[in-house]
């Protein structure tokens, strides 16, 4: 792997040329550089990585190991411009460097995982996985979907498994983020062509498995037509298991502010590449950045 700083300038240069070019969307690197952008199935991880964490690697890893086929892909993506969060954290260069830091963290992690199960050949393939890492200029999730499939990066027009918590979830079926009528219809051509594969997240603000699987229940049941949802979307959506109620709970805000609080803390927040990056670089060392 590149030194820190050779990632970070690499990642600086990219963005800069990014963010003068038409492109929407584009990968700046692969991990491994080789193999074929023609996959069956395209993973995408958006997310704002800052910094990639546990909780990131877990929603990434179980998604592979669970559907092992050989023509899989996964994409790191990261928006430039974001709907809700502020980007004065981390800057995107340094996260970018993160991201590849990440993917070679979770490629060790399936390894291993594939290693101590004894795994299939058809698993074996995927520690193999290439790792995409993009960015987009795109905020909102219904035109991420769109210009990846748009940008001719992935010439076989893949189905999209898009990986998300239950909270963004939550973030999707909100009209707000849909001007001008403010209704879910512009979900439709998404749910035509891609799937959600949401990880739930047990939490006071979000309760427990049983109130996250209500949510489908609910859409199944037709209890969001009113507003332009459709009842066989739910066939698109997967809820999966998350980390247990009694588990400490992982974020990146939680993994900021261990670095100067708890900074033992960091081996159970961030996976190994990732943490020797944030304690070498010190991306949140200003007093603003927690």
């Amino acid at each position: 792997m590149a030194s820190f700083r050779a990632l970070q300038t690499k990642y600086a240069s990219l963005l800069k040329q990014f963010t003068v070019s038409p492109l929407d969307f584009e990968v700046f690197t692969s991990i491994p550089t080789s193999g074929s952008r023609s996959p069956g199935v395209l993973y995408v991880l958006d997310s704002s990585f800052n910094p990639p964490t546990w909780a990131h690697l877990r929603i990434a890893g179980s998604a592979l190991l669970g559907r092992p086929e050989p023509d899989s892909r996964l994409l790191l993506l990261l928006a430039i411009q974001n709907a809700d969060k502020p980007s004065n954290l981390a800057s995107f260069e340094d996260r970018l460097a993160m991201m590849e830091l990440f993917a070679h963290d979770l490629r060790s992690y399936i390894s291993a995982k594939i290693t101590s199960q004894n795994g299939s050949t058809s698993m074996a393939r995927i520690s193999t996985c290439s790792i995409d890492i993009g960015v987009t200029k795109k905020p909102y999730f219904i035109d991420k979907a769109t210009v990846i499939e748009n940008s001719g990066v992935y010439s076989n027009l893949p189905e999209q498994v898009h990986l998300t918590g239950y909270d963004t979830l939550i973030r999707i079926f909100n009209a707000k983020y849909y001007p001008p009528e403010y209704t879910l219809a512009p979900l439709a051509p998404l749910f035509s062509k891609h799937r959600l594969r949401v990880t739930m997240r047990p939490s006071d603000q979000w309760g427990g498995r049983e109130e996250q699987e209500a949510f489908l229940r609910g859409l199944a049941s037709g209890d969001r037509e009113q507003e332009g949802a459709q009842r066989e979307w739910v066939e698109r959506i997967q809820l999966v298991e998350g980390r247990k109620p009694d588990q400490e709970p992982v974020s990146s805000t939680r993994a900021r502010k261990a670095i100067k609080s708890a900074s033992q803390d960091l081996e159970w927040l961030v996976p190994d590449n990732v943490r020797h990056f944030l304690l070498s670089e010190s991306p949140y060392a200003s007093e603003g950045s927690l």
